[in-house]
């Protein structure tokens, strides 16, 4: 497991939990954060032991955005991250989401401020867990800015336009109750409970089948902007092949036997 100064990697059974570690900005983006996003989303692609990925913050918060300074490097200490970014100028977009998917469900668990480019990450993780006090919002245009990490794209396709465009045009602050309202979040907890419940969803995913979880995250994405014939006809192309797995035939196995099913990705 790798991490870095800003970005913290640790094991929960077959969960890999990324922190964002910089709680005295509120978790604003820098350079050594998004160079341990981007491995961390790497190791759990190549890692067959990883089935989920929960990402979370540090002190309370999940992320207040881009610290432009912070992201300038310090001096010879950023030289290697700096190295990083020049070997991959797409990187910080990877690490965001934006450029990247994947493989494995993300799940978000959410304290705090997540406002910029923490609501636009967030568009890029699949289920959404959020303590009552945590705060939503995509404030670029209050400062004369773009959300350009993927907003004006993504959020009309996840929430229903008239809020996406109300939230991305007044740059206002929504509160967990109101993002859970429009779709933005699927869950919200008690202040402090929402790594538990991200990691109890978790949980509930890694007791299925890993072929098939990865099969149907991939149709969903997949077919989104499809026809319905297109899609379904993607979804069977996707999906049938899952029938022929040795996870299928343990699958139905356990039911029979009415044990819990042990998988081995074959």
């Amino acid at each position: 497991m790798g991490g870095t100064e800003h970005l913290t990697v640790q094991r929960e059974g077959a969960t890999l939990v990324l922190t964002l570690n910089r709680p005295d900005a509120r978790n604003a983006l820098s350079l050594p954060m998004l160079v341990g996003l981007y491995d961390g989303w790497t190791e759990a692609d190549e890692d067959d032991t990883i089935r989920s990925v929960v990402l979370t913050g540090a002190g309370g918060a999940f992320c207040a955005g881009m610290d432009l300074k912070a992201l300038a490097g310090d001096g010879m200490r950023g030289q290697g991250y700096r190295d990083r970014l020049k070997a991959d100028p797409d990187l910080h977009w990877k690490a965001m989401l934006r450029h990247h998917r994947p493989r494995k469900p993300v799940i978000a668990a959410v304290e705090g401020h997540c406002v910029a480019g923490g609501t636009e990450i967030l568009q890029g993780t699949d289920i959404r867990v959020a303590g009552e006090s945590a705060t939503f919002g995509l404030f670029e245009v209050k400062r004369g800015l773009f959300p350009i990490g993927g907003s004006t794209v993504r959020l009309q396709r996840q929430i229903p336009r008239t809020h996406a465009l109300e939230m991305l045009l007044t740059g206002r602050p929504y509160s967990a109750r109101e993002a859970a309202g429009i779709g933005l979040i699927g869950h919200v907890v008690p202040d402090g409970g929402a790594l538990g419940k991200a990691l109890e969803i978790a949980g509930r995913i890694n007791a299925c089948g890993p072929l098939a979880v990865e099969a149907v995250k991939a149709s969903v994405y997949e077919t989104a902007e499809m026809t319905e014939t297109d899609g379904l006809a993607a979804e069977l192309a996707r999906g049938w092949p899952v029938f022929d797995t040795a996870d299928a035939k343990e699958g139905a196995r356990a039911f029979a036997e009415k044990r819990p099913p042990v998988y081995k990705r074959a």
